[in-house]
Parts: structure tokens; C-alpha cells; sequence
């Protein structure tokens, strides 16, 4: 049975819903699942967009077949080889033999790689700026590399006034027949999800997808379509404005987060003072999480959203605790820029947590790290205190101003 639904009058969303999947590239945990999303558009000739991840074949074929109503398919477009989104076009290039697949020269050049298929006399290769009309629909292509990957594109209907995003505009979360951003509490359901999305998988690449929103700016749209997620027609200003945000790695909220490592909860115990003493000085909604039980990619998410980080170590080894350096080379390695951090560190006989973690920040772009990390050794003693009283004045100053 079909599991389709109209998202305009000839365009039928057609992708299902993986909720068995633990991880997300075998990377990032999906507790709500992920949806595989995938489009037909039914005109005087017939188009499909993307396919789907081989998880959800069975549903996604049935969904295609209802959808084309006995009609043939006239053009596949693959705007993103990423197997979860490419992993069913041999088997519809071989249901439909007289389907033409649109793509990029790049997307055809890897679906030789990870199929071994030559569908070079099948394939029309479409540029930057090239057109395809479909009888009453044109299609407009345009290129997004590294958003997230090199041969992706994007796809616009001037006649919907839809735009196909790929992976852009994502989310985690697997849908449950509400397929559009109107018909779920986005915020405070899925907003997490989609920062943690965008912060981990495409949060390297903010000058790539400032392009693309440039793009997207000269264009009359009324609903995005995106690969993953919620189809947006309701609030797109929200997406926009988060993507904006995101893309230029400007903090979403004037807020705390601290994130500790600490093996025998006396780190612990000097972040937990540090908490009540911002507290105490109005800073609210502070976030705080245990490095070693937090997976990195809310903590990743979390640095994005917040504009000032707390890094609270032991020395390990001589060096840095290594949930700790983890942490911070994902968000180096994110592009994670213009915020401002405060150290923290422990050690018995020789604490350099502190010098190590400004080493990896001063890597980084347009961090601002506060001069006077606070050391304790072992144990935090009455005497830190002030030292700690003094931190907290400077960060709610900051917060507050």
C-alpha cells in the first residue's frame, strides 16, 4: 500500500520513514528517526526526484509506482549521490528503460563509482543555470557544491514556485504522515534536530551555503523540499533566518554553555560552582553537559547555538582529557568561529589543560578566549573561590549587556 501525499496539485511526495536506523551515517544518533524524502512531479512529462536509502525500498517503490498511476517515467533528477538518497536509481533506471536521468556531470561520475553503471546515453547533464521543460512546468538547475557534497545541486519549478534542496534544509526525525513544517510544533519538536543536522553534516561548509542562499534570494519561492525532514511552506522565514545564522557562524542565543570532563567529579563539582555563580548573577537557561556521556554531535550543535562556551578539563596524561580534545577538533574541524570561551582546568601536579585547550582555540577563527583560565589542583579549595566569583562577573556581564 501507498503512503503518498499531494504537496501541490501534480507534485506527490513519495520518500518513507526509517525508524529502526541507531545512527546517522553510523555517526550521529537518530532517536526519532530519519525520513528519506523523494518527490514525483506529474506533468506532460514525468519527473522523480532523488530516490531513497535501500531501508525503505519496498515502501518507497510502491509509493513511486501509486504516484505515476500506470504512467511511464520520463526523467529521474538526481540532485545528491549520497547512497541514502541514490541507492534505488538502478533499479528505477531498469523499471523505467526509457527514463532520461538530469544530473550533474559529478553525480554521473560517482554513480559509476558506487554502482559500476555507465548510464552516460542515458544521462542529460545539466549546468548551472540550464532549463528543462516538462510540458506546463520548467525546471531551473542550479549548482550547490559542498553543500555538502561536490556534485550536489538544487532544482527549482517556477511554475510551483518550489525549491528541491538535497540535503540543504534537513532534518533528523523520521515524519508521521504531517509531512509540513505547518502541520508540527517545529519548534520545540524539531528545531534541536535540525540544528544538530545542519552543525554536524553541512556546518563546515557556511561560505557554500551562503551561495546558495544567495541563490535562493532571487527566486519566488513558496515551498522548499528538502531531502530530509519537514516540506516547508509555512514559516520558511524561520528556516532562512536559522540557515543565516548558521551558515555565517553567528551565536542563535546570547547564552552559557559548559561543557566538563572530569573523572572523579571534581571538575565536575568547580563547573557546578561556576553554574550557581552565573545563576546567582541572572545568566539563565545555562546549559551544561558531561563531555564523556554527551554525544559530541549535541555538544557540536550546542556550540553552534550558544555564545559563550565554558571548557572545564583535567589534565590527562600531560596533555589534554581526550573526550575533551575530541570535542574540540570536531568543532575546529566544523568551522565553529566567533565565540567567546572561558577555561577551566584541573590537575594534581602539573595542570596544562588549559594551555592545551587554548592551543586548539587559538586555531580557530575569531575566538575570543578569556584572558585568566581558573586551575585547580585536585580539588576545588575555598581560597578559588574568588577566582571563580570573578569569571562568572565577566561572562554575565557579557551575557547581560
Amino acid at each position: 500500500m501507498h503512503s503518498t501525499r499531494k504537496v501541490t496539485e501534480d507534485l506527490i511526495y513519495v520518500g518513507g520513514s526509517d525508524r529502526r536506523l541507531s545512527r546517522f551515517e553510523n555517526l550521529f544518533p537518530i532517536p526519532r528517526g530519519v525520513s528519506y524524502n523523494s518527490y514525483v512531479l506529474l506533468d506532460e512529462k514525468t519527473v522523480l526526484m532523488d530516490t531513497a536509502d535501500d531501508s525503505i525500498s519496498r515502501q518507497f517503490l510502491e509509493n513511486v509506482t501509486y504516484a505515476l498511476g500506470g504512467r511511464a517515467l520520463d526523467y529521474l533528477v538526481v540532485q545528491h549521490m549520497e547512497p541514502d538518497h541514490c541507492a534505488m536509481i538502478d533499479v528505477l533506471l531498469c523499471r523505467y528503460p526509457e527514463a532520461k536521468l538530469v544530473c550533474s556531470a559529478k553525480a554521473l561520475g560517482m554513480l559509476g563509482q558506487f554502482y559500476g553503471l555507465d548510464a552516460q546515453e542515458r544521462a542529460l547533464v545539466v549546468a548551472e543555470g540550464d532549463k528543462l521543460s516538462t510540458g506546463r512546468h520548467t525546471l531551473h538547475f542550479m549548482m550547490a557544491p559542498m553543500v555538502h557534497w561536490p556534485e550536489v545541486m538544487v532544482t527549482y519549478d517556477e511554475v510551483s514556485k518550489v525549491l528541491f534542496t538535497a540535503d540543504a534544509f534537513g532534518t533528523f526525525g523520521a515524519l508521521a504522515g504531517n509531512i509540513f513544517d505547518d502541520e508540527i510544533d517545529f519548534n520545540s519538536v524539531w528545531m534541536n534536530d535540525a540544528r544538530r543536522y545542519y552543525t554536524n553534516i553541512v556546518g563546515k561548509y557556511g561560505a557554500q551555503v551562503q551561495m546558495l542562499l544567495k541563490k535562493a534570494s532571487a527566486l519566488d519561492i513558496e515551498t522548499i523540499c528538502p531531502l530530509h525532514g519537514p516540506v516547508w511552506r509555512g514559516n520558511l522565514g524561520l528556516l532562512l533566518e536559522k540557515y543565516q545564522k548558521w551558515s555565517t557562524y553567528e551565536p542563535e542565543d546570547k547564552a552559557v554553555m559548559i561543557a566538563y570532563a572530569s573523572m572523579y567529579g571534581n571538575t565536575e563539582n568547580a563547573a557546578n560552582v561556576l553554574a550557581n555563580l552565573l545563576a546567582d548573577r541572572g545568566v539563565r537557561d545555562i546549559a551544561m553537559y558531561d563531555v564523556s556521556e554527551t554525544d559530541v554531535s549535541e555538544l557540536v550543535a550546542e556550540s553552534f547555538r550558544c555564545s559563550h562556551l565554558v571548557l572545564a578539563s583535567p589534565t590527562y596524561n600531560g596533555g589534554l582529557y581526550p573526550r575533551m580534545e575530541s570535542f574540540l577538533a570536531d568543532i575546529k574541524a566544523l568551522n565553529l568561529q566567533k565565540r567567546t570561551v572561558a577555561l577551566l582546568e584541573n590537575g594534581t601536579w602539573a595542570p596544562v589543560a588549559a594551555k592545551h585547550m587554548r592551543a586548539m582555540l587559538e586555531g580557530m577563527k575569531e575566538m575570543t578566549v578569556l584572558e585568566g583560565s581558573v586551575a585547580i589542583k585536585s580539588a576545588l579549595a575555598d581560597s578559588q573561590i574568588a577566582s571563580l566569583e570573578a569569571l562568572a562577573d565577566e561572562i554575565a556581564s557579557q551575557i547581560k549587556a
